[in-house]
């Protein structure tokens, strides 16, 4: 029983001095939120501005990241009322286009519309979705002109031409978001999830040893711990009556602030070889790359809608002269 009773000693005694300093500083870190604390170790100014920079990228990378991640989810731009059966989604319109251009029959051109997917189903976004729906309403209307003998009608010949146009708007749409991910929103994340995590553990280690700092000198000074509203406080001894001890842990204390304190500016300013946070061009190559990504992408958009505009501009010059006749002849 005495031999249990010396174990449990030893165990309770390695426990609290394991927790000791952990103890130590939530004690100092309660006791300055108390503003109970006799002095509070003062970090040096130009430390601060980097703290503050450090702090103003990571804002940066997590409002950025947040809206541009929308650039990783297909359907983005995809109305949400829009309801699309597996057959709008099987075929990508230029096969339909080519299925439809070789049927001769209405059942034919029916059964193109709704062949089975040739491979993976068609993308969901907006102009994709803008393609599928004019390809539709372009063979509802050449199946009614050819059912009637009236010949090619003009709506439906501009529908087709709209619906394989905005399919490729879509697809240079797909190849932006793909730049997108790879050029910018992977290098921003690794900044924010790695380089700015080296940084904040960097001010992490810095903070824990400036409390353990000010908590040694709390300690040595005799002074109590915090105390409740109401309660007195014990004054604690002043510099002189401090024991050799006590100087030597104050020491040993302030020599661990100071190197971790530089560590952490090293960190921040570039000279770590684990991170690199402050004045790299990385972040803003990346932003260059998501704005060449939406530059090819809407230029391409002009270019396919600067072909498509004329052509149905003349549909509609040449319709309007027919009705005009028509009109004439009645």
């Amino acid at each position: 029983m005495e031999g249990f009773s010396k174990n449990l000693g030893a165990f309770g005694k390695n426990l609290s001095a394991s927790f000791t300093p952990f103890a130590a500083r939530t004690q100092q870190y309660v006791k300055e939120q108390l503003g109970q604390a006799e002095e509070k170790t003062q970090l040096p100014p130009d430390y601060i501005e980097l703290e503050k920079r450090v702090d103003a990228l990571k804002a940066v990378h997590q409002k950025m990241l947040q809206v541009t991640s929308h650039y990783t989810h297909e359907a983005y731009d995809y109305p949400s009322n829009l309801r699309e059966s597996f057959n709008d989604l099987g075929r990508t319109v230029a096969e339909k286009v080519q299925l439809l251009s070789s049927a001769n029959s209405p059942a034919e051109a029916q059964a193109a519309l709704v062949a089975p997917a040739s491979a993976k189903p068609q993308p969901k976004t907006f102009a994709h979705a803008q393609a599928r729906a004019a390809l539709n309403a372009s063979h509802v209307l050449a199946a009614e002109a050819n059912h009637q003998g009236i010949g090619e009608d003009p709506l439906a010949t501009g529908l087709e031409k709209f619906a394989v146009a905005a399919e490729k708007v879509g697809e240079a749409r797909l190849n932006q978001d793909a730049q997108i991910q790879s050029r910018f929103l992977a290098g921003w994340s690794t900044t924010l999830n790695t380089n700015l995590m080296f940084a904040t553990r960097a001010r992490k280690n810095v903070e824990n040893a400036r409390l353990n700092l000010d908590a040694t000198k709390a300690r040595a000074r005799g002074g109590a711990g915090f105390t409740l509203p109401g309660q007195a406080r014990k004054e604690g001894h002043d510099d002189e009556h401090i024991s050799e001890e006590a100087r030597q842990e104050i020491e040993a204390a302030e020599d661990e602030f100071v190197a971790v304190t530089e560590e952490a500016v090293g960190v921040m300013k570039n000279a770590s070889p684990f991170a690199q946070v402050l004045d790299t061009p990385e972040p803003l190559r990346n932003l260059a790359e998501l704005i060449a990504a939406q530059f090819e992408y809407h230029k391409k958009a002009y270019e396919i809608l600067s072909e498509l505009a004329p052509v149905v501009d003349q549909l509609q010059v040449e319709q309007e002269a027919n009705y005009r006749k028509s009109r004439e002849g009645s």
